[in-house]
C-alpha cells in the first residue's frame, strides 16, 4: 500500500540541514587554483569591466563555461563583496538542493512501494551530503554543484513524466535542461536524453520517449532559456566563441585529453567508489541487487536509476579527457539506490571501516606529509616547498578537531543501538566535520595560503603586476585586479614560483612564502 507523502516540516529540514553543513566554514579556506581561482576572477572582472554578458580571465576572453554560474556568483558578490564565502555560496545552495532532490526522490519511490518513505528520504539526503565527492564539490566556487543539481532535477522530473504522463514535470525538465546548458553546455542535454532513451528502449516505450523529446512547448522553454546568451556570445566573439567553447571545451574534451587530464578505460570504476566514500558497503549491497532491480517490474524506477548511473560511467569512460568530478553525474542515482537498499547492510561496524580509515589517515596526515617530503615521494619542487611549511604551522587545533571527531564517531558506532544505516550516518557526519573543519583548511593553508597572502600584499604596490611562469588566477582575486600571464618586464611586480625564477633574474623579493614569490623585476639579465 502506498504510504502518505512526506510532511512539509521534514521536506524543509532535508534542505536546511544540508545547507547548514555546506555553509559551515565555507569562507574559511583560500580559493584553490586553478578552477576556483579562474571562476572567481572571471566573476570579479565582470564588475571591473561592467560586462555581464561575456566572461574574461585576466583580460583574456574565457570560453570554458557558459554564463549561469557567473551570474549566480555575481549576485552574491554584489551583496557581500568579492570574498571566498560569496564566490562559493551558489555551490553551497545548489548542493543542498541537489541532496534534497535525491532524498525526496528516494522517499517518493519508497512510499510508492509501501516502504518507509521518511526513512528513505532522510538516508538518501544523508548519503548525498556526506559523500566525499559532494563534500568537496558542494563547497567549491565552480559550476559543478549547480550542474549536478540541474541534471538531478531534470532526470527526476523526466521519470515523473514517464510514469504519470503529466506535462508539468516534462516542462519542468526542459527548464532544468535549459538552465544546465546555460551552466556547462551540451552535457546537461546529453545525460537526460540518452539515459531516458535507453530506459524507454529497454521497456519498449520508444514512442513515449519520442513524444517527450519532441514536445513543442518544452523546446520553446529550452530555447528561450539558452538562445539569447549563446546568440549574444556568437555575435560578440564570432568564430572565437565557436572554437573556444564548442570545439575546445566540448568536442576536444571528448575526443582527446585536454590539458593532460587522461586516464584508462576503467578510470571511473575506481573514481566513483572514491566519490561515494564512506558508503562503500551500501554501494556493494546495491550492486549485488542490480540484476534484481533491472527485472523488478513493481519498482521500475530502480531500472531507470541503474541505467542513468551506468550510462554516465560508460560515456565518460570513453571520453579522452577524464576528471574525477565527471563521475558525480552518475552518483545521484546511486545515492537513491543506496537509500532504497538501506536495510541490506546489517553490520555497521564492518561498514564503517572505510570511514575510520579516512579518519585515521586525517589524524596522521601531518606526519604522512612530512614523511613524503623526507622520502622524496613528492617530486615537484614547488609542492615540496609549499608542504614543507607544515613544520611552521601550529597543529594543535587540527589534531584536536580530528581526534574529537574520531572519538565521537567510535562512541556513536559502538554505543548506539539503532539500525546500521542510522549508526553509519552519525559516523559519516563526523567524517564530514573532520574534513571541512580540519583537513580542508590545513590543505588550503599549505597549498593556497601563500598565494592568498601574496595577492593581499600586492595591493600595496602601484606598479603593473603580472603572472610570470605561474598560472594562479586566485592571485588576481586577492589582489583585486586583473593580472596577465606574460613575461615580466623591468619595473613590474610579478608573482612567480621559486622553482621557476631564472637564476640570473635581477629582482627584489617583495614577499616570499613557501614556493611563492612576489618580486619586482629591476632589469632583464644580459645575454
Amino acid at each position: 500500500m502506498q504510504q502518505p507523502a512526506l510532511d512539509r516540516r521534514l521536506c524543509w529540514l532535508l534542505f536546511l540541514v544540508p545547507l547548514a553543513m555546506f555553509l559551515f566554514n565555507l569562507g574559511g579556506i583560500p580559493l584553490f587554483d586553478v578552477d576556483e581561482g579562474a571562476f572567481s576572477e572571471a566573476t570579479r572582472e565582470m564588475f571591473e569591466r561592467h560586462d555581464f554578458i561575456s566572461t574574461w580571465l585576466n583580460g583574456v576572453p574565457r570560453f570554458d563555461k557558459p554564463i549561469l554560474i557567473y551570474w549566480c556568483q555575481a549576485a552574491f558578490v554584489w551583496l557581500f563583496g568579492p570574498n571566498e564565502w560569496a564566490f562559493r555560496m551558489p555551490s553551497a545552495i545548489a548542493a543542498s538542493a541537489w541532496c534534497w532532490a535525491a532524498g525526496m526522490f528516494a522517499g517518493e519511490q519508497e512510499s510508492k512501494s509501501g516502504g518507509n518513505g521518511r526513512h528513505a528520504a532522510i538516508f538518501g539526503t544523508t548519503v548525498a551530503v556526506t559523500s566525499l565527492g559532494v563534500i568537496l564539490i558542494g563547497r567549491a566556487a565552480t559550476a559543478d554543484a549547480l550542474l549536478n543539481m540541474l541534471i538531478a532535477l531534470s532526470m527526476f522530473d523526466s521519470w515523473r513524466h514517464l510514469q504519470s504522463g503529466k506535462r508539468a514535470p516534462l516542462l519542468r525538465s526542459y527548464l532544468w535542461i535549459g538552465l544546465g546548458v546555460l551552466t556547462k553546455g551540451p552535457v546537461a542535454l546529453l545525460v537526460p536524453a540518452a539515459a531516458t532513451l535507453i530506459y524507454c528502449v529497454s521497456c519498449r516505450r520508444l514512442r513515449d520517449w519520442a513524444r517527450s523529446v519532441f514536445d513543442p512547448a518544452g523546446w520553446l522553454i529550452l530555447l528561450a532559456v539558452t538562445v539569447p546568451w549563446y546568440a549574444a556570445e556568437l555575435h560578440i566573439h564570432g568564430r572565437a566563441f565557436i572554437d573556444g567553447f564548442l570545439l575546445k571545451h566540448n568536442v576536444e574534451r571528448f575526443s582527446g585529453s585536454l590539458e593532460g587530464h587522461s586516464g584508462g578505460i576503467f578510470y571511473y570504476l575506481a573514481i566513483v567508489p572514491a566519490l561515494l566514500l564512506p558508503w562503500l558497503a551500501w554501494l556493494l549491497a546495491a550492486l549485488f541487487r542490480l540484476k534484481g532491480d533491472m527485472r523488478d517490474t513493481a519498482n521500475p524506477a530502480r531500472r531507470f536509476l541503474w541505467i542513468w548511473a551506468i550510462f554516465v560511467i560508460a560515456f565518460f569512460s570513453l571520453s579522452g579527457t577524464k576528471l574525477p568530478h565527471y563521475g558525480l553525474y552518475g552518483c545521484t542515482p546511486l545515492f537513491v539506490l543506496i537509500a532504497l537498499h538501506r536495510d541490506a547492510v546489517r553490520s555497521a561496524r564492518l561498514a564503517a571501516l572505510p570511514a575510520f580509515v579516512v579518519l585515521c589517515l586525517a589524524l596522521t596526515l601531518p606526519s604522512l606529509l612530512t614523511d613524503a617530503i623526507a622520502q622524496g615521494w613528492i617530486k615537484e619542487p614547488f609542492y615540496v616547498m609549499q608542504i614543507s611549511r607544515i613544520t611552521e604551522i601550529d597543529l594543535t587545533g587540527y589534531r584536536g578537531i580530528v581526534s574529537l571527531t574520531l572519538i565521537a564517531a567510535a562512541m556513536g558506532l559502538f554505543m548506539m543501538s539503532n539500525d546500521a544505516w542510522r549508526r553509519m550516518s552519525f559516523v559519516a557526519v563526523m567524517l564530514l566535520i573532520s574534513i571541512t573543519a580540519g583537513v580542508a583548511p590545513l590543505m588550503g593553508e599549505l597549498l593556497q595560503g601563500p598565494t592568498r597572502r601574496a595577492g593581499l600584499a600586492a595591493r600595496a604596490y602601484k606598479e603593473p603586476a603580472v603572472l610570470w611562469n605561474f598560472h594562479a588566477p586566485s592571485f588576481s582575486v586577492y589582489r583585486q585586479a586583473a593580472t596577465p600571464s606574460v613575461q615580466a618586464q623591468p619595473g613590474q611586480i610579478a608573482l612567480t614560483r621559486a622553482d621557476r625564477l631564472p637564476a640570473d633574474a635581477n629582482v627584489d623579493i617583495l614577499h616570499r612564502e613557501g614556493g611563492v614569490l612576489l618580486v619586482r623585476l629591476k632589469s632583464l639579465a644580459q645575454p
